[in-house]
């Protein structure tokens, strides 16, 4: 997306990037260590290569996460502390909305 877009459009196209599950498990993995190789990728998500190459290559285009070769051995990593801060963001209020839903469900009965 060209970088002269409204702000409200580049974000709409960031959070395409974040719509499928198995990029936020990535996305997540990635959170809870510096790094992850492809193969410890492959572990804990249970995706085919092909499969997680294609995630990784979107999250890349959209520029939250990036890799480094060494060897034969490719590793990703966050591209940026704040997309840590943006999944945590997304815990607190998906908890805040579950739990309001509950009240009012407790309320309604």
């Amino acid at each position: 997306m060209p970088h002269s877009a409204p702000l409200n459009e580049i974000k709409a196209d960031l959070f395409k990037g974040l719509a499928h599950p198995l990029r936020i498990r990535v996305l997540e993995l990635l959170a809870e260590a510096d790094a992850r190789t492809v193969a410890d990728l492959l572990e804990h998500t249970g995706l085919e290569a092909s499969h997680l190459s294609q995630h990784l290559r979107v999250l890349r285009g959209y520029g939250l996460v990036v890799s480094e070769r060494s060897g034969s051995s490719v590793s990703y990593r966050l591209a940026h502390p704040s997309v840590a801060g943006l999944l945590a963001a997304a815990r607190v209020l998906l908890r805040d909305v579950i739990d309001e839903r509950g009240r009012l469900a407790e309320v309604s009965a």
